[in-house]
């Protein structure tokens, strides 16, 4: 299959294009200009346009790296391929992700160009990272599990026998340190309740993400500080998931009240917490290859993520607040993949980015 150099993409062979339509990564044909003359629908995505519109830009203005002019020039002058690592492109919308790049000079063609391949290597792309978190949180569940029926065993001994004791002393001071013992064992009851919650199986029907966006501001704007806002930037255009509705609402309540409360407690003014949706295409996720998804992003401007709990955010009882119990984003992670969907996030100060992603799918029967 040849690819021409013009910019008249409707004289590609059609059954070539349609082969390179499909594939998930980006190929981007560069000509010796280092201008686009052609990508497919995978380097649509990735770089947020139309192939009409991308035709003719130079590749520089669209992926901005200090080393790609040298990589494309040197494979123009050797006409030899080159592979190079964890390229790092800031793209329309999203935080820097690291790629890797395949340059390979065009063969047979009289015009001088390449062919440039373009791969995630980032959080959603490293499937080693991913197996590694898969791993772990399956792990964080069973520990989970067992701990928590060691603990509600005895609390439900200890309150009952600060029931009984209650009863048989008459001064009603000391009382007032029994109803402490029964009010700490609902109290660790509660806990233990929420760190089995995603247990429950979900109950699955269409449901629309900005019903449940929309629940879950509402349930936070009840008691929001008044120097912070909750704002959205909704696609209209999305179609219903097919979901359990609670278990989405409580995994979205996690994350929007982490955000307000890392805002809160660090005194932003003013302080702003972003609910985005957006359509994407062809990502794979737990080793399953998904058409269409919808990502949802919780933005903040908050001072970020500590360095050191980077790596073990989403484990069970790890937290940066002094007031966190350390469960709102495990139970968040759990459930999301429940539905067969994952949580990245990207921070930095002043602009947090956690980004739920659920793959859209027919009813099931």
């Amino acid at each position: 299959m040849q690819i021409p150099l013009d910019h008249d993409v409707a004289s590609t062979d059609h059954a070539g294009r349609a082969v390179l339509d499909n594939l998930q990564t980006a190929v981007l044909v560069i000509d010796d200009q280092q201008r686009v003359a052609y990508l497919n629908q995978a380097g649509e995505i990735l770089l947020g346009a139309s192939a009409r519109q991308l035709r003719g830009q130079p590749l520089g203005h669209l992926l901005h790296d200090p080393a790609l002019p040298a990589l494309v020039a040197e494979t123009l002058e050797r006409q030899q391929p080159v592979l190079r690592h964890d390229l790092s492109f800031e793209l329309p919308g999203n935080p820097a992700k690291r790629f890797n790049c395949w340059l390979t000079p065009l063969d047979g063609s009289d015009a001088k160009g390449l062919i440039l391949e373009i791969a995630a290597t980032g959080p959603l792309g490293d499937t080693q990272r991913e197996s590694r978190l898969l791993s772990q949180q399956e792990a964080n569940r069973l520990m989970l599990r067992g701990l928590a029926h060691e603990i509600k065993n005895p609390l439900g001994g200890l309150r009952g026998a600060a029931q009984l004791l209650e009863r048989e002393l008459a001064d009603p001071e000391l009382a007032e340190y029994t109803q402490i013992i029964i009010g700490e064992a609902d109290r660790l009851k509660k806990l233990i309740d929420r760190m089995l919650s995603p247990e429950l199986a979900p109950e699955m029907a269409r449901v629309s993400v900005h019903e449940v966006l929309e629940r879950v501001r509402a349930l936070v704007a009840a008691d929001l500080p008044p120097q912070l806002s909750i704002e959205y930037d909704y696609d209209p255009s999305l179609p219903d998931l097919w979901a359990d509705r609670e278990q989405l609402i409580q995994a979205f309540l996690n994350l929007v009240r982490n955000a307000v409360q890392s805002v809160d407690e660090a005194d932003c003014r003013p302080g702003r917490v972003l609910l985005r949706t957006r359509v994407r295409r062809r990502m794979t996720i737990a080793g399953r290859h998904h058409r269409l998804l919808v990502q949802v992003d919780v933005i903040d401007n908050g001072p970020g993520v500590p360095e050191h709990l980077r790596e073990q955010i989403f484990h069970p009882l790890i937290t940066g607040r002094s007031t966190g119990t350390g469960l709102g984003l495990s139970i968040a992670q759990s459930l999301v993949s429940r539905h067969e969907g994952c949580i990245n996030f990207h921070s930095a100060p002043g602009n947090t980015v956690f980004s739920v992603l659920l793959p859209i799918a027919g009813e099931r029967r």
